[in-house]
């Protein structure tokens, strides 16, 4: 039993994992492979260690291990993501190893969450350099769930929330079913993860706000801290979807972020709908196909043509550029 369960590991991993990629950056990792580790407090433990991070693919192991760790460390932070990840998910990892006593990061591209099924096939995979980057970062723990741990069968496919108004307009408008995905996995990885921090990125505005009631809901003593976001040179907002840009896309792309910072500078003096409707205009003859671009109050999302003095409000944004769908946000007051 122990073979094929030490067999199975090598299987799922030996892809993982590039000699050279390691060598070539100086660093040696050794691995530990802890199997049917059988006590009263550690069962049926199954984790990968490295020299900086360990490795769970099952929720019951990474459980038994957290709950020794907050024996030694009190808080711990959380990261969700869906992987091939960039700058901006690494600045959340940070920003937990500075606020927490141990961070935990999962990778799980969660199907439900995605109206488009082309969409869903096409999200970047980028396991191994995703590892090696977490493990640069000082993350300490990440959880790689399959599906089946966190859909075993059709009776937790189902949502059950009430989210009100702010899943109904923007990304809630454009992508049926979204949130409700969103929300599914979020809800179980909080679960499984029981953190006392949740870092999520300001890209995603309207999922922060979603998940901020989602944790109403749960009645979970978990804070949501919401961090700035990360930006390449040209402005365009980090994103695993950058990925399948071109290199001249990704130029094209930036006018994104310079449409926003001009509507902010001139919201005080013009129309937004004026200004809404010359953006979009410039932004389709580039190429771009516009989904929404509107003005909310920034913590209810109700949309809005004006923003009163001191309101504080947001405006957001999503276009598809060569079938490759893009969002970005900029805050106002």
């Amino acid at each position: 039993m122990a073979m094929n369960k030490i067999l199975f590991f090598v299987d799922i991993y030996k892809w993982l994992f590039n000699l050279n990629r390691f060598l070539a950056g100086g660093k040696v990792t050794i691995f530990f492979f802890i199997l049917q580790c059988k006590t009263q407090c550690w069962t049926q433990l199954q984790a990968i260690y490295t020299l900086f991070m360990k490795i769970f693919k099952e929720s019951e192991s990474l459980n038994v291990y957290l709950n020794t760790q907050r024996i030694i460390a009190n808080k711990v932070g959380f990261v969700p993501t869906m992987g091939a990840l960039h700058e901006g998910h690494l600045s959340l990892i940070r920003r937990s190893t500075q606020t927490a006593d141990i961070t935990v990061c999962s990778i799980f591209v969660n199907p439900l969450q995605f109206n488009n099924t082309e969409d869903f096939r096409k999200y970047p995979k980028t396991l191994e350099n995703d590892i090696m980057l977490l493990e640069q970062s000082g993350c300490d723990v990440l959880f790689m769930p399959g599906e089946k741990e966190i859909y075993p069968d059709e009776a937790s496919r189902i949502p059950h929330y009430e989210l009100g108004y702010a899943a109904t307009v923007l990304e809630g408008k454009f992508r049926p079913g979204h949130f409700e995905g969103v929300c599914l996995v979020v809800e179980k990885l909080l679960n499984i993860v029981n953190p006392d921090f949740l870092f999520l990125g300001q890209k995603d505005f309207q999922q922060c706000i979603i998940i901020e009631r989602l944790i109403q809901l749960m009645n979970k003593n978990t804070q949501l801290i919401i961090c700035p976001i990360v930006r390449e040179e040209s402005g365009l907002a980090m994103s695993s979807r950058n990925l399948r840009l071109s290199s001249s896309e990704r130029k094209t792309a930036a006018a994104i972020y310079q449409h926003l910072v001009w509507i902010k500078e001139k919201l005080t003096t013009d129309n937004f709908k004026d200004l809404q409707k010359k953006a979009i205009s410039e932004l389709e003859e580039m190429g771009f196909k516009t989904d929404y671009l509107e003005l909310a109050n920034r913590n209810t999302l109700e949309l809005i043509d004006v923003c009163k003095k001191g309101e504080e409000a947001i405006i957001l944004i999503a276009v598809f550029l060569n079938g490759v769908r893009l969002i970005d946000n900029q805050l106002i007051n």
